[in-house]
This record gives structure tokens, C-alpha cells and sequence, in this order.
């Protein structure tokens, strides 16, 4: 029995059950896969159709519009099973819709909620989220991509920089300024990728290879007004409600990446064989081993505890501040040790340890960097 399955209060039939189906996308959709798509830098368009049958694109997204209910432990099994595939872009891209989505989902007029969220949550469209920009990225109330106001129409001036489904994404929710300077000025537009005057480029990664990530350019694009998320001059308010439950799923995401590493180490050291003994019959490959599961089994307690409270409805922005850190740091932790104890193979490509190894630190930067995640903590706790 993994962990993550044991007797948590947490956790009922259903989830067990939506667990075991995730798990079966992966295993049978992804892992096999996931080394030749990364190489590739891509992967195909149809494993979003893909995904949406399997009962994954829509969780947690209004009925109505083809999502069904979920409740925040939904969400985490979701990003601990993925996880489990060991390949970030592959992740990162097929679920860009959970954090570009959700602020239609909740402040998008009907109309846009019923041409839009149907056909992403098929798999037939792809959604984005457009906030950093080449200037900075977590100060979102200094963006200075501007929407200027022309009648019926917004005039879109500027860049975003290091954008998730970039380049194949069909909507993209969009910071911009749409006021004076500071958070009041911020609204989000949703901007169709065939617009006028709106052009990308792709950008090429340390990690995350099948992900296509890109940099986004503006130029004088004109955007209906009913394309306005929520209202006007209101936008950093849902921005940042948003980045709350997209760094508690990058911490699921963490903690699956971290067991993941952590479980082909113990596989390895089981098989191999050095000096006589296999590698777990050394002690000092026995205690890598135990402070892994253990920095993973405190990762996941702090995470579980978060996501209920999360559920309960407290505000926990400190709490899912420093978790992102407290799991990502497990990843790194664990992620190094187990291409340490691969030795050789594990400094290969192909390897799910080398690709988790490769991505450790987008996980520590992106959804908030770490210094960044630090310095709001204590701001949240009145330091």
C-alpha cells in the first residue's frame, strides 16, 4: 500500500475510487509515453480529448457547462497521480485550463461561460493563463500590459513571458491595466488566440519539454468588452484567489513528484547490486531512503492538513505559501537523492528520476517563487 493511500480521515470511497482512475489515465495514457514526448517537446493534441473522457478535464467546474463536483481532495489526487508520471510538461500543459478557467468559471458573464468552458472541458479547446510579463512576474499589481477602452472594444498593448500552453492554447485569460497604477488598476480579459495583432514565441526549457511554453506579444489587439472577466478594475482580487489553489495543486504536485523519485530509488537499490550486497542491503542507501520517505510523509501530512482547511473554508494564504515551499523542497530533496542512487543511470534521459530531477526548480519558482513565498507569509501572519 502506497502512502498516500493509507487510513486518512480525509479520504472516502469515492476518492479511492477517482484515485484508482487517474492512476489508470497515467499508466496507461501518459507513462508510456512520456520519455518520447519529451524528447519530442510535445505531445499530442488528442490526450486532452483524451483526459476529458477519462473524468479529468472537468472536476470541479460547474455541471452545466460538462464539469461535475469535486471537492478540494478530488483535486489533490488529481495532481499526486499525474505527478506520478514523472513528466511535468505533459502535466503542465494538459491541465493549463485549471488555472486559466477557473476565473471565467466564477466571474465570466453567461455568455462567455457557455461559448467558452464547454468546449475546453470536452478537450476540444485549450485554455491559458496569461499573467508574468518579462518585467516581473508574482508583483501582479506592477503589470503594465495595458487595455485601453475604445468604445465597444479594449486595445491590448504588451507581453506576457513564460506562458504555460503558449503556443497551442485557444483562450487565454489575461492580466492587464485597465486603471491607474497599483492593484485597483488591474483587470483580466479573455483574448482569443487568433486575434489581430496577437503573435507568440516559443521558448525553450530546462525542463518541462513537452510543455509549450511561451512568450506572448500584443500589439494594438482589440478585444470585444464583453470579454471582460468579472469587472472592470477588479481583476487583482480573482488573480490572486486564483494563484491560492494553483500553488496548493503544485504542492500535490510536489509531493506526487517527490514519491515518484522516491519509489524507482527504492526499486533501484532493491535490484542492484554493488560489492556483493544489493544497494539497500548498505545502510548508508537505507538511511537516503528514510530521510526521503520521511521529508515525503511530512510534505503530504502538511499538505492534507492545508487542503482541509482549505475545504473548511479558512483563509490559509500563509499556510499555502509555505507549503509550496515545504513540498518543493521535498521534491529537490528527494528528486537529488535519487539520482544519486541511481548513480550513472540516473543521469541519463529517459530515466523518470533524470526528468523529475530536471524540473525541481520551476517547481520552486513558478505559481510564486520561494523568496517570494516567504516574504507573503510573513506579511499574511503581521510580521
Amino acid at each position: 500500500m502506497q502512502p498516500q493511500e493509507r487510513a486518512w480521515p480525509y479520504f472516502g470511497e469515492e476518492h479511492a475510487a477517482f484515485r484508482e482512475s487517474v492512476r489508470r489515465f497515467v499508466r496507461e495514457e501518459i507513462s508510456p509515453n512520456a520519455h518520447t514526448w519529451d524528447e519530442a517537446g510535445t505531445f499530442p493534441r488528442e490526450l486532452y480529448g483524451k483526459a476529458a473522457r477519462a473524468g479529468i478535464l472537468g472536476l470541479g467546474f460547474p455541471e452545466e457547462y460538462g464539469g461535475f463536483a469535486a471537492d478540494v481532495f478530488h483535486k489533490v489526487i488529481q495532481s499526486e497521480e499525474l505527478a506520478a508520471s514523472g513528466c511535468g510538461g505533459v502535466c503542465a500543459s494538459l491541465m493549463s485550463h485549471t488555472i486559466g478557467s477557473p476565473p471565467i468559471a466564477k466571474f465570466g458573464s453567461a455568455a462567455m461561460k457557455t461559448r467558452v468552458l464547454p468546449a475546453v472541458l470536452a478537450g476540444e479547446k485549450i485554455s491559458a493563463l496569461a499573467i508574468t510579463e518579462p518585467s516581473g512576474g508574482s508583483d501582479v499589481a506592477s503589470l503594465k500590459t495595458t487595455a485601453r477602452r475604445d468604445g465597444d472594444e479594449y486595445v491590448v498593448n504588451g507581453a506576457k513571458m513564460f506562458i504555460t500552453s503558449g503556443m497551442r492554447a485557444d483562450y487565454y485569460s489575461v492580466a492587464v491595466r485597465t486603471g491607474g497604477p497599483g492593484a485597483a488598476g488591474v483587470s483580466l480579459l479573455l483574448i482569443e488566440r487568433d486575434r489581430p495583432g496577437f503573435t507568440r514565441n516559443e521558448l525553450k526549457k530546462t525542463g518541462w519539454w513537452s510543455s509549450d511554453t511561451a512568450a506572448l506579444f500584443f500589439d494594438e489587439v482589440r478585444v470585444p468588452v464583453t470579454n471582460l472577466i468579472g469587472e472592470e478594475g477588479r481583476g487583482f482580487k480573482v488573480i490572486m484567489a486564483n494563484f491560492n489553489m494553483e500553488r496548493l495543486g503544485m504542492a500535490a504536485q510536489a509531493v506526487g513528484y517527490a514519491q515518484a523519485a522516491f519509489d524507482d530509488a527504492l526499486a533501484w537499490a532493491r535490484e542492484r547490486s554493488t560489492f556483493g550486497q544489493r544497494l539497500i542491503e548498505h545502510q548508508v542507501i537505507r538511511h537516503k531512503l528514510v530521510d526521503m520517505q520521511m521529508r515525503i510523509q511530512s510534505a503530504r501530512a502538511y499538505l492534507y492538513d492545508c487542503a482541509y482547511r482549505v475545504g473548511q473554508g479558512e483563509s490559509v494564504a500563509a499556510e499555502l505559501a509555505m507549503l509550496k515551499n515545504c513540498t518543493t523542497q521535498a521534491m529537490q530533496f528527494c528528486a537529488d537523492q535519487a539520482v544519486q542512487i541511481l548513480g550513472g543511470a540516473g543521469f541519463m534521459r529517459g530515466s523518470r528520476a533524470e526528468r523529475i530531477y530536471r524540473e525541481v526548480k520551476v517547481m520552486m519558482i513558478g505559481g510564486g517563487a520561494e523568496e517570494i513565498m516567504k516574504d507573503l507569509a510573513a506579511r499574511q501572519m503581521g510580521w
